[in-house]
């Protein structure tokens, strides 16, 4: 009985080490750059909007970064492809007919707190993309540029969740 009480204890230290470490890698470096599309309204047509500028953002800059390998080449590149990215997003937007401006912002914006996947992300200012469409006082999409969370998550095709043996064996039998 001892020995599985034992057991039972180094089993939930071991859980809760490897669970800390995994958090710890779900922390955004300090010098990472972010983007964010902020629509309009919360109107279902704003929002679907939003999401398909998301896209063309996503897709100019993977295009962009895919190659980099440190944040200041990332900075460079996107401070000089910024005209670009911004045609490509107008162009989007009148073949939509959508009629609003629209503002894209490289530099420190104010990001709000935000809770993804059991990690609060505090609020404050961040170096980044920020693409403002109409008054930008509906739901916004973000997520970091550099390093490349954005791409390693845009390229992924299913959603993959990982755990550990640890945890495994403790919710089977307990």
């Amino acid at each position: 009985m001892k020995k599985a009480i034992f057991t039972f204890i180094l089993i939930i230290i071991i859980y809760n080490i490897i669970g800390n470490v995994m958090v710890e890698a779900n922390v955004i470096p300090d010098d990472a750059i972010r983007v964010r599309v902020i629509a309009n309204s919360n109107t279902k047509y704003d929002q679907e909007i939003k999401m398909q500028v998301k896209d063309v953002l996503e897709n100019d800059m993977y295009k962009l970064l895919k190659d980099t390998k440190n944040v200041d080449e990332a900075r460079n590149i996107i401070k000089n492809n910024i005209p670009n990215v911004e045609d490509d997003i107008y162009n989007f937007l009148q073949e939509k007919d959508y009629k609003l401006p629209f503002n894209i912002n490289f530099g420190l914006n104010y990001f709000p707190e935000k809770e993804f996947k059991g990690i609060t992300y505090k609020e404050g200012y961040y170096e980044s993309v920020v693409v403002t469409l109409g008054e930008g006082l509906g739901d916004n999409w973000w997520c970091v540029l550099f390093p490349p969370l954005c791409m390693i998550e845009a390229e992924e095709s299913t959603d993959v969740e990982y755990t550990t043996m640890v945890k495994t064996i403790i919710d089977k039998y307990f």
